[in-house]
């Protein structure tokens, strides 16, 4: 590939230069995530520990009751059933978008409430994944920027070996000084970063569903699907692995007591309480902290998760603790459990994987870790800037000029072979190589003249 060079420079330059201020926000974006749980038991110590100030012990049926009574118009959407000493957590929301979080003390009196918009994990969250902006376009944007930083890397180090960037000099130029810094951060953090990368994209707009899509297709790579009728069900914070399984379904006590329609599953006639489906589960083997959602219709089941990545301060377990099973909610018999042992590879890779993307897989030491790979990620791209700035003339954008009209067969199966396996990746180089035909044309026309 030695004719690859200079083409191969120049497209590691523009890639650069176009999503450099995105990459500065995810990264950003990210180190502020990565703390979220350290900053919110903090900011948010009295809505997770403090007691109501209301007196007297309740059942948690009686709370949900009461929350219903209280906030008209919002539907209950999950329960978190939360460890010591943090207070259990119950998601609402309405048909305008609105959700809102009440926590309950030990006795289940209403403690205080938030805007779930509103609270630290939530808008980074929103930052880092869609940039405040939201809609498919900005996610496409952010998932195209993950697919040139996996591009920026491996043709950054080829880059770096083919120039020789490594090799010092006695050549005081300020120029190579900042080249070199950027070539041997970007060779520290070549890897750290692709994994980060690569375990960020379950939750991209394309590749995401292709993924999830491939899960669901191969069984035994994904993850085992349930032979059963799904019901309707909220699961925003089940394992990234049972999210589009297909879940069974409760049937009826023909004797049980019926008054009319059955539009409100929640203390609907002859449904279990939450006291006995939380305790089902605990004899099932699932320990606290885990999340339960409502059955959605006559025919649903209640839903207990754990997941590694819920979101939720309090709320994280292992991977190898993840487990989803399915509950009747007449009897409250155990219809099926899901655990990591029963998931494919792609299943476990990302349990793992996504954790380890949001830091908290293996505790403080992730976060740091982290924490140095994206400031050392944000060094490497200043230090790109000034290499830049240094050999950059006045009223000149100073881009690697092209030195060959031919485009080596090397590059072009290296080009295809990412395009397949990163789509958005190879529709971006349609309009790349648009713009390089017609640049090449302009250069041949000022030559020819």
């Amino acid at each position: 590939m030695n004719k690859s060079f200079n083409p191969l420079r120049r497209l590691h330059f523009y890639a650069a230069f176009f999503i450099t201020p995105l990459l500065l926000t995810l990264s950003l974006t990210g180190i502020g995530y990565l703390f979220y749980t350290n900053v919110e038991n903090n900011i948010y110590h009295d809505e997770f520990f403090k007691d109501s100030a209301t007196k007297g012990h309740q059942s948690l049926d009686d709370a949900i009751q009461e929350i219903r009574d209280v906030y008209k118009g919002y539907d209950i959407q999950k329960i978190s059933i939360m460890n010591e000493p943090y207070n259990n957590r119950v998601t609402i929301g309405n048909e305008e978008g609105d959700s809102r979080y009440i926590f309950l003390d030990e006795h289940n009196q209403r403690v205080a409430n938030q805007n779930a918009k509103y609270t630290y994990s939530n808008v980074l969250r929103e930052a880092h994944s869609s940039l405040f902006v939201g809609g498919s376009f900005v996610n496409y944007l952010v998932e195209l920027a993950a697919c040139w930083t996996i591009f920026m890397i491996i043709s950054g180090i080829y880059l770096t070996f083919k120039s020789k960037a490594l090799k010092p000099t006695k050549k005081k130029s300020s120029f190579l000084f900042n080249r070199r810094l950027h070539a041997i951060i970007g060779l520290v953090i070549a890897i750290p970063i692709f994994i980060i990368v690569l375990t960020g994209l379950p939750w991209s707009a394309l590749m995401g569903k292709q993924i999830n899509q491939f899960a669901e297709d191969h069984p035994k790579l994904g993850y085992t699907a349930l032979q059963a009728n799904p019901p309707e069900s909220e699961d925003n914070e089940l394992p990234w692995a049972t999210r589009t399984k297909e879940k069974p379904s409760s049937k009826k006590d023909p004797h049980a007591a019926h008054h009319g329609s059955m539009s409100n599953v929640i203390g609907a006639d002859g449904q279990q309480s939450l006291e006995n489906i939380i305790a089902n589960a605990e004899e099932n083997g699932i320990k606290k902290p885990f999340s339960i959602v409502y059955p959605s219709d006559e025919k649903g089941v209640f839903t207990v998760s754990k997941s590694s990545n819920t979101g939720v301060t309090g709320l994280d377990v292992a991977p190898k603790e993840e487990t989803t099973a399915y509950f009747d909610q007449y009897s409250g018999k155990l219809l099926d459990k899901v655990d990591y042992d029963d998931y494919g590879i792609i299943g476990k890779w990302f349990s793992f994987g996504i954790p380890l993307h949001e830091g908290h897989l293996f505790g403080t030491a992730n976060k740091i870790i982290n924490l140095l790979v994206c400031l050392a990620f944000i060094g490497g791209i200043t230090f790109g800037f000034l290499s830049w700035m240094k050999r950059k003339k006045s009223n000149s954008f100073s881009a690697p000029i092209r030195t060959s009209n031919q485009i080596p067969i090397g590059l072009i199966v290296f080009l295809v072979i990412l395009g397949i396996a990163m789509p958005l990746f190879g529709l971006s180089l349609i309009p790349v190589a648009i713009i390089e035909f017609f640049l090449w044309r302009r250069h041949n026309r000022l030559n020819t003249v």
